[in-house]
């Protein structure tokens, strides 16, 4: 797994949105795996303004990693709203273009059953954005996670829905399960780039990135793909040895 450096957010941001614009160019009709959270917000704009100035989205797909329980994509909370707001319309994607779990369905294992062909039947992610959760978690894969897990409902760990209660206008307001894909189900991605930012996310770069391989840390299990990236800001970064910043 490489790791990338860079200065700040916004530096990271541009270097994220070079990478993936690089890929659509080279096949237009990329499969984008995409993730919420503060982290890649800065990564849809960049793309935005990639989009303003010529790059085609049109027949570009995306596949998000995870959605709440229980919050249909009317709910501005869901992920399937915040998407669209951050990343869909911004970039000019059709509505068609973006899928989301299903997290309102009466059953819920084939809602996820049905995710997992629906991203096989999409000829599977070329491109994965990730972030890392102050767990360690990848998408709501909390620690404990096994590597060879596939898309299915989650019960959120306390520190995830607190580190989410900034979302909510109260704390109980954040559910307590999620659908997410599962590790394995990540790891199918033909790449992933996964990105940190702030000192609240060091401990779990460092154990990701340098600490063992296992369920502790599903992060770590990144190291597993033969081609993932990490692009993380030096605060991020900072319980990491010899590093150099670049951007």
């Amino acid at each position: 797994m490489e790791l990338i450096v860079v200065t700040d957010p916004d530096t990271l941001a541009e270097a994220v949105a070079d990478r993936i614009a690089r890929a659509i160019t080279a096949r237009p009709q990329t499969v984008l795996g995409v993730a919420t959270g503060s982290s890649p917000l800065g990564i849809y704009r960049a793309l935005a303004a990639r989009v303003a100035a010529g790059l085609d989205v049109s027949r570009v797909q995306a596949f998000a990693l995870d959605e709440y329980v229980g919050l249909g994509p009317d709910d501005p909370q869901s992920y399937a709203a915040t998407l669209q707001d951050a990343f869909a319309r911004p970039l000019g994607l059709r509505t068609s273009a973006l899928h989301v779990p299903d997290g309102t369905r009466p059953d819920l294992d084939q809602a996820c059953r049905d995710y997992e062909r629906a991203i096989l039947d999409a000829g599977g992610v070329d491109v994965q954005l990730a972030g890392f959760g102050a767990n360690g978690h990848l998408a709501f894969n909390e620690p404990g996670s096994p590597a060879d897990s596939t898309t299915r409902v989650v019960e959120l760990a306390e520190r995830t829905r607190a580190d989410n209660a900034r979302f909510f206008d109260r704390p109980e307001q954040v559910p307590h399960r999620a659908i997410t894909q599962g590790i394995g189900t990540i790891l199918r991605a033909r790449s992933i780039i996964a990105v940190a930012t702030g000192a609240a996310k060091a401990e779990a770069v460092a154990a990701a990135v340098s600490g063992p391989i296992d369920t502790a840390c599903p992060a770590s299990f990144l190291r597993l793909h033969p081609d993932a990236v990490v692009y993380a800001d030096p605060a991020a970064a900072s319980r990491l040895e010899s590093l150099d910043v670049v951007g």
